[in-house]
């Protein structure tokens, strides 16, 4: 899989996929991570500007559509995009279920939004899918890419030594996950409940399954609908 983030400030991302799993993910060759400055793309070649005042007179600034649609003609004339993703506040929730999809795919670019926002021609003419991390704005959509990026390598076989436990994780199946616990099994106490020291792996099973759908009714009861 090849992901290529498209931004005014790679810096940024740099130190995010230069350690732990993403990075294994990059020397087992299962994912690619490359990062492209919008202000290569620009117009203004002494100031590198990629924003610019809105028409209408509203205030803020505007991400131009010159840099970015320069910056994925350049990366289209290279190989085929699956998706061209914008994050964006107002696109749909990313979730368990869109990490998942986008872990089938084989390249993907991110645009990450900044300053009031991008020209709207980006959006209905250049993007593929909108993708928000939540109902809440950012300064930029660096940290947006970054996690959706992260959640999708994460999943690629092969990717974690134990692929079984990305299967178990948090909403891979709508619940939230059972409580977890490790050594000693009595610290102050506070002990482990008997029935995972048991080794009756179909009781461990069912207890799990009982504490993920009582977790989820309690926390997120909105997942069961």
């Amino acid at each position: 899989m090849r992901i290529d983030i498209l931004t005014v400030l790679p810096e940024l991302l740099e130190s995010n996929f230069a350690y732990s799993i993403i990075k294994r993910a990059k020397d087992k060759g299962l994912a690619e991570v490359h990062l492209h400055s919008l202000r290569d793309y620009s117009s203004d070649l002494k100031h590198r500007r990629v924003d610019d005042y809105p028409f209408g007179g509203e205030a803020g600034m505007v991400m131009q559509i010159e840099p970015v649609d320069k910056a994925i003609a350049h990366l289209k004339s290279e190989r085929n995009y699956d998706e061209i993703i914008y994050t964006s506040p107002d696109g749909e929730m990313f979730t368990q279920k869109v990490a998942n999809q986008l872990s089938l795919m084989n390249n993907i670019i991110i645009l990450c939004g900044h300053y009031k926002g991008i020209d709207q021609r980006i959006r209905e003419h250049l993007i593929t899918r909108e993708i928000s991390v939540g109902d809440f704005v950012l300064t930029g959509g660096e940290l947006a890419a970054s996690i959706i990026a992260d959640a999708t390598i994460r999943i690629i076989p092969g990717v974690i030594s134990d692929e079984q436990s990305a299967l178990s994780d948090c909403f891979q199946d709508d619940l939230l996950s059972a409580p977890v616990y490790t050594r000693p099994a009595d610290y102050k106490g506070w002990k482990v409940p008997e029935i995972l020291l048991s080794g009756n792996e179909r009781l461990i099973a069912e207890w799990r399954l009982e504490q993920s759908l009582e977790r989820t009714k309690r926390l997120r009861p909105d997942l069961l609908q």
